[in-house]
């Protein structure tokens, strides 16, 4: 499964989704009120976005997120860790304090750019790091070292959280590395769930 960031953009992970030799089938996600889907008013909070897609879990799933898909992929790890076999995170963004890590906030400037969004998502300040330790998930951490949203020393924090994890800086690599550097992140990813 497939989950974007804030943007919704259900094309982020194509590439890599089609790179992928694995056979098992691949669910690219979207959320309501971003990247064009329709809005949802039972959806008011990123817990409602876990249920949907825990409940859409039939069996052994890899979960690849991005940006603040990354606190939705980790918060349904924590809930069904015998269903998710592994996890790919990309720039994630959220569930733990990234500000005091030198993120920049990228909220204000995506509400301002789009007043119709879903408060609730921009809202969010789920933190994570108490629960983290304990999530024995394989994890793969894609982070670009030129990336203001989400800087290297996030991917780090959650590397030491993480007991279970590998964490992949690709030099250049910006905020839509998943997406902008799919040929050079398909090869750790391929080995990563080689090891799963």
């Amino acid at each position: 499964m497939f989950l974007p960031g804030a943007s919704g953009n259900r094309e982020l992970w194509r590439r890599v989704g089609e790179g992928l030799s694995h056979p098992g089938p691949r669910v690219y996600w979207g959320w309501p009120g971003f990247g064009g889907l329709p809005n949802d008013p039972s959806v008011t909070g990123l817990t409602d976005l876990v249920e949907r897609v825990v409940k859409a879990i039939s069996g052994p799933t890899v979960l690849f997120a991005q940006s603040m898909g990354g606190v939705i992929a980790l918060r349904t790890a924590l809930s069904v860790p015998h269903h998710v076999r592994a996890l790919v995170l990309s720039v994630t963004s959220g569930g733990i304090d990234v500000a005091s890590l030198g993120a920049v906030d990228w909220r204000p400037q995506m509400a301002a750019e789009d007043p119709t969004l879903p408060s609730w998502f921009l809202d969010a300040r789920d933190d994570l790091s108490a629960e983290l330790p304990g999530l024995q998930i394989p994890t793969l951490l894609l982070w670009g070292d030129a990336d203001p949203i989400s800087p290297p020393a996030v991917g780090r924090r959650l590397a030491a959280l993480l007991p279970r994890s590998e964490l992949i800086i690709v030099p250049g690599g910006e905020h839509f590395l998943a997406h902008e550097r799919a040929e050079e992140v398909l090869p750790p990813i391929e080995r990563h769930l080689r090891g799963i």
